[in-house]
């Protein structure tokens, strides 16, 4: 007989609350090079609102389970697997891959690694994106270095306070955007020396505390007029890195005026380097672990849901009000 288990899957495209079901599925088992997890929490991320309204770039066939990054026990190992000494049964682990947000999930044996013993398990659960997208978009796009000046869209969000911790623990002096002044604690906390509301003219205020000189690195997943601002604040041989286009507009990159300033536009697709370098992505994880047991990186985890609420997190991140990470535990 075959197992079963309980899974939020999307039946149509639309708005979370409206189109996902929390449904009694069949348990899936892990083929090879794969592994099954049982699920202990979910952290939520906005390609899952995408995902319901089916304007992602990957659009799984409906009815689909959504989620995209997970903390969880492997219980089962698929062919080959077992040999290659990647990860074990019993093993706590995090791992990335669409269709997560179940009771127990299989994932390329390629995306797990150990969780963090530093972190809790809805902690751990929002590790994986949000730190490996700023770790890459920061040392391995942009080359971030200590005394260097760190400006952070969106410094209270999920992939902006992950930005901030690690630009603090390199020696940077950390400049966050925020949206309302509500928000400016979280980024301050975070790491942020300085914290500016996104409003009124953003590029003086960044000049006036640089000293002139703008931000030798910007990180920015907002694009829109945050990114126009940036290009105003540059410094000299400074780094643009593009994680993303919350703003939900994509501003032009104006080549002429990169060559004019000395400046470089650099764009981070994380899920590339899990796709065809996945080592490096064990290497930021073995250094993002090192930094979580000294306490200079801990996820901020704004709150913690039960699963049968998923869709309500989902929303509220939707709405974008929220800071930090929500995280929908699955199971203890």
């Amino acid at each position: 007989m075959t197992e079963t288990m309980r899974a939020w899957r999307v039946t149509r495209n639309g708005e979370p609350t409206e189109v996902m079901s929390l449904d009694e599925v069949d348990r899936p088992e892990p083929g090879p090079g794969e592994v099954l997890v049982r699920t202990r929490a979910v952290a939520v991320n906005f390609p899952d609102v995408l995902l319901a309204r089916g304007t992602y770039q990957v659009r799984p066939e409906l009815p689909f389970v959504p989620g995209i990054e997970l903390c969880g026990d492997v219980v089962a190992l698929g062919e080959g697997v077992d040999r290659s000494g990647r990860v074990a049964v019993g093993q706590r682990v995090v791992g990335s891959a669409i269709g997560v947000l179940s009771e127990f999930a299989v994932l390329p044996a390629e995306s797990c690694r150990l969780a963090p013993d530093s972190l809790d398990d809805a902690q751990a659960a929002a590790l994986t994106i949000a730190y490996q997208t700023a770790w890459f978009g920061l040392h391995r796009r942009a080359g971030l270095a200590s005394g260097e000046t760190l400006l952070v869209h969106a410094a209270a969000g999920g992939v902006g306070t992950a930005a901030c911790q690690l630009g603090a623990a390199a020696g940077a002096m950390v400049i966050g955007v925020v949206g309302s002044e509500a928000k400016a604690d979280v980024a301050r906390t975070a790491g942020a020396e300085h914290v500016l509301v996104r409003s009124g003219d953003l590029a003086a205020q960044v000049k006036e505390l640089t000293g002139g000189a703008g931000a030798d690195v910007v990180f920015d997943p907002v694009g829109g007029a945050s990114f126009e601002a940036s290009t105003k604040c540059i410094a000299f041989e400074g780094r643009i890195v593009v994680v993303g286009f919350a703003s939900g507009e994509v501003a032009p990159v104006r080549a002429n005026h990169a060559l004019v300033k000395n400046y470089g536009v650099l764009g981070l697709h994380w899920a590339l380097y899990q796709q065809r370098d996945p080592a490096l992505v064990d290497a930021a994880h073995a250094e993002l672990t090192r930094l979580a047991g000294s306490g200079a990186v801990v996820p901020v985890v704004a709150d913690v849901v039960p699963f049968d609420r998923a869709p309500d997190a989902v929303r509220r991140l939707a709405e974008g009000a929220t800071t930090g990470r929500l995280v929908v535990r699955v199971a203890a």
